[in-house]
């Protein structure tokens, strides 16, 4: 996975109003946890941009009064009005403990599918995977080219070295639906090719009755 190099201050989180006096001169305060001890620092905002803002997933190398730390963004604090990055929390890492984190799904190729007129169905952006810090992966690749209509790729179906998948195996990430027009074409093309009916026989005439005879005269 790639990294992306952060380098903050430390800050004292005993005084009040410091988060406030922080964000209002252009910082982001923000806590490392996971380690022997929780270490409360601030970095510029602009530090961020590419990893708040971002689809991909990154490690982190944080240098905090110049120590340095592996970790991974855990959780982030948006103002409910402006949307601006209020505070943000990374969990340290450590060799030889796993980790779970969310990362990107990548669609590659051309689904057949969608060239026979179906649609094609993202239904999850990210997935939930659990590795040791040097397997994690920057994204999950899934190649659509044999995807046809009805079909799909679900969360049991992804196989990668050294990770575990942590949603749900029955849930589905990509599919290929029928569209309305090809719903359409399929009774149309159906009653093209079959076979024209036969027309019925024409009913039958009913035969006439033969005239009645008329009966003898009876002898005086």
């Amino acid at each position: 996975m790639k990294s992306i190099a952060i380098s903050g201050t430390s800050r004292d989180v005993t005084k009040r109003k410091e988060a406030t006096t922080i964000r209002k001169s252009g910082g982001i305060p923000c806590v490392l946890y996971g380690g022997s001890e929780q270490i409360h620092f601030a970095a510029p905002e602009l530090t961020f941009k590419n990893l708040v803002y971002t689809p991909n997933s990154y490690l982190v190398d944080l240098n905090v009064d110049g120590k340095e730390y592996k970790a991974v963004m855990r959780e982030i604090q948006f103002h409910p009005v402006t949307d601006k990055v209020l505070h943000i929390d990374f969990l340290e890492l450590k060799d030889g403990k796993a980790v779970t984190i969310d990362v990107p799904v990548k669609l590659t190729g051309s689904s057949s599918g969608v060239k026979e007129g179906g649609k094609l169905i993202l239904k999850l952006r990210n997935l939930k995977v659990k590795a040791l810090p040097t397997n994690l992966p920057d994204k999950v690749e899934i190649a659509i080219d044999n995807i046809g209509i009805g079909q799909s790729v679900r969360v049991g179906d992804i196989k990668i070295e050294n990770v575990e998948m942590l949603d749900a195996k029955n849930n589905i990430i990509v599919a290929v639906k029928t569209t309305r027009d090809v719903a359409a074409e399929t009774p149309a093309a159906a009653a093209a090719g079959a076979a024209p009916a036969k027309a019925a026989a024409p009913a039958a005439t009913p035969a006439k009755a033969a005239p009645a005879k008329a009966a003898p005269a009876a002898k005086k």
